[in-house]
């Protein structure tokens, strides 16, 4: 498995190198949130294409089909926009003008490590033969989930804010939306313990086991580190969060209350 993981991790700093180039020629550090996507994309397709199985190409499909889509889906949401004040306060500057060497390590560096940390089940998958074939669909269905709270969430917020601000309600509370505050993280939750579950888990429990770090660490820092709850620093603000927050859980979905 260690040749895998460095083929993933030489894979993973070649397109975080690549964007930091694009991100210097544009000046936006924030470009670095199309590429996230794009990393475990290009991770996965390049372990399939030299590690050739049925097994490799599954969790290579899902892994482009969930990663293309929120590459695009940022891209979208973020064209015409600047810096994102995230990467400003992170930085302690504006971008690029903070210092190569700081944006270097504190972003792209670190997203490439973060990166091929959190997929390892794909490496392991690519390493050894499937045991239990039933478990890969499993983690399929659990990935589907994901899928569905992603897209689903994020549909529903697009339609809310092509609403006329003064004929839509101040918070979006309606759909997923009213079932946790955060559907699209919370899919992108599970779109991960699928991937583990398929990818490693379907191996033997030794693979899973040793590899369950992944999911838990993209839970943790989209639940409390790069996501829901940074997010929330802003969304709070707005009039009738807290009645909103008082129903809704944060991540984890339950059905509606009044």
């Amino acid at each position: 498995m260690v040749t895998q993981s460095l083929v993933a991790l030489l894979v993973a700093l070649v397109v975080m190198g690549v964007t930091a180039a694009i991100s210097k020629r544009v000046d936006r550090v924030a470009v670095v949130d199309v590429a996230w996507g794009s990393v475990f994309v290009a991770v996965a397709l390049v372990l399939a294409l030299v590690w050739p199985d049925a097994h490799s190409w599954l969790l290579a499909v899902l892994v482009t089909l969930w990663g293309g889509r929120l590459a695009w889906h940022i891209a979208k949401r973020s064209k015409g926009h600047g810096e994102d004040p995230r990467y400003e306060e992170m930085l302690g500057g504006p971008g690029w003008h903070a210092g190569a060497g700081k944006v270097l390590l504190r972003v792209f560096l670190t997203q490439a490590v973060v990166a091929w940390v959190i997929s390892f089940p794909l490496h392991v998958a690519a390493a050894y033969d499937v045991r239990w074939w039933p478990v890969v669909w499993v983690g399929v269905a659990i990935w589907a989930v994901g899928i569905f709270f992603e897209v689903v969430g994020d549909a529903q917020l697009a339609a809310y804010r092509a609403k006329p601000r003064d004929s839509r309600p101040k918070v979006l509370d309606t759909g997923l939306w009213g079932w946790t505050r955060h559907p699209n993280y919370f899919g992108d939750a599970c779109v991960w313990w699928g991937l583990w579950t398929a990818g490693a888990l379907s191996l033997g429990w030794v693979q899973g086991l040793a590899t369950i770090f992944a999911p838990i660490a993209m839970t943790y820092f989209i639940r409390n580190v790069t996501g829901a709850k940074l997010l929330e620093k802003t969304m709070s603000e707005r009039p009738g969060w807290d009645e909103y927050a008082a129903r809704v859980p944060l991540f984890v979905p339950r059905p509606p209350r009044r």
